[in-house]
């Protein structure tokens, strides 16, 4: 699934924020490669004040997450045999390509299910984690997983959000004005008036499942066969539709040559500030839900146990050990009361820590729907879960045959 920030920006963080070690003192080192904007850099400067000069940092932003998510394959990839003299002189450090494996890695829940299933990423020891139980419930059910990726009550934990967000509708107030209306619900994608006016993400799981939240269903409805109203309806929605686009759905929008959009509210939060003309909201009959998390790559694979057994146990070694105890830190530091709402308020992506009931919320926070929806929505909402492959073919099979069909004209 492709989500990703609108307007990219630059310099929000420092690539490879280093410090120095001096006089030779041996210290230890947090890698962490994670989406870009995805965490400020306040919030980067505030925990390298908070280490001081006791670790090196090199935290590298990464524009998308299906690029992290190839990373994380790449790791996985069998060295190429090498000589064993190349490994037998460790003092000199290692090169460029041999040190990538981050510590920890930004992953959108998305992901998560083949990222497990694919061993690219092991299990989180939640005791480290001081701050696990103040997660709500919901959070720790999202990331508790089997071996294969499923959400599993008894499954280990895989990932720890930090941030989230919605799909959204996004429209222009003038044009809809004019019409004497303005969205509330799903529902109201269906009017005729929008006939060529309205754009929709390019995702299946998306699109269906906003039809099956109008009809009353989940996101995550296995058997399709048993809504025989959900094709009609989605060849309703797909005669008005002008475009399908995951990532150039708001610049047609501003330019008016679309009224109304579906889109996530992390691109959609930004553009509200800076257009007058423009409106959103959080259906009211609930939406899909994301989030970021923070997730460990798995040790690299041996590609030959005899030729790289030793190069294997000395690189996974030190890979561990570098980063003892800084992982869970650096957790923990996301979820602290001041630090998660600069990454809310700073990132357009509520935390998983933040309460409605908080009477010490920020008014930006408490007063802006679209990063924190109403209580009563957030309820109604749902993450995308994985789905079984004959359920994920009937998904696919509809969206082929709807986006085949003939527009009406």
């Amino acid at each position: 699934m492709k989500r990703r920030s609108f307007i990219l920006g630059a310099g929000t963080l420092t690539l490879g924020q280093l410090l120095p070690a001096c006089g030779g003192e041996k210290k230890s080192t947090l890698q962490v490669r994670l989406l870009q904007n995805s965490i400020p850099a306040v919030v980067l400067n505030q925990y390298r004040k908070q280490v001081q000069n006791q670790v090196v940092l090199n935290f590298v932003p990464t524009a998308q997450l299906q690029d992290i998510f190839t990373q994380l394959q790449t790791w996985q990839q069998p060295p190429v045999a090498e000589t064993r003299q190349r490994f037998t002189l460790p003092f000199f450090g290692r090169s460029k390509d041999d040190a990538g494996i981050s510590d920890l890695v930004t992953l959108g829940d998305y992901w998560l299910a083949p990222a497990i299933a694919q061993g690219l990423i092991q299990p989180l020891d939640i005791e480290q984690l001081q701050q696990w139980q103040q997660l709500p419930p919901r959070w720790q059910t999202l990331v508790q997983r089997d071996r294969q990726g499923n959400l599993d009550p008894n499954g280990q934990i895989w990932g720890a959000p930090y941030r989230w967000g919605s799909t959204a509708i996004v429209y222009r107030v003038d044009k809809l004005q004019k019409l004497g209306w303005q969205p509330n619900d799903w529902s109201d994608l269906w009017r005729p008036e929008l006939r060529d006016r309205l754009s929709l993400l390019d995702q299946p799981r998306e699109v269906i499942g906003l039809a099956l939240k109008k009809l009353g269903h989940s996101y995550n409805t296995e058997d399709l066969t048993k809504i025989p109203q959900l094709k009609p309806e989605l060849q309703n929605l797909h005669a008005l539709v002008k475009f399908y686009s995951s990532d150039s759905y708001l610049q047609p929008l501003i330019l008016g040559d679309t009224w109304v959009a579906v889109g996530w509210s992390t691109d959609i939060l930004p553009m509200l500030q800076r257009y007058s003309n423009l409106a959103a909201i959080v259906p009211a009959s609930g939406t899909a839900l994301w989030a970021d998390l923070w997730v460990r790559p798995a040790a690299k694979k041996e590609a030959n146990k005899e030729t790289n057994k030793e190069t294997n146990s000395a690189n996974n070694s030190a890979n561990n050990s570098k980063s003892k105890d800084l992982w869970p830190q650096w957790i923990d530091f996301c979820w602290e009361p001041s630090i998660m709402q600069q990454i809310s308020l700073r990132t357009k992506a509520a935390s998983p820590m933040l309460n409605h009931h908080q009477s010490d919320l920020p008014k930006e926070l408490q007063k802006n729907p679209l990063l924190l929806p109403k209580a009563d929505i957030l309820e109604k909402s749902e993450f995308i879960q994985p789905l079984p492959p004959e359920s994920a073919q009937q998904y696919q099979d509809l969206w082929v045959e709807i986006r085949r069909s003939t527009m009406v004209s």
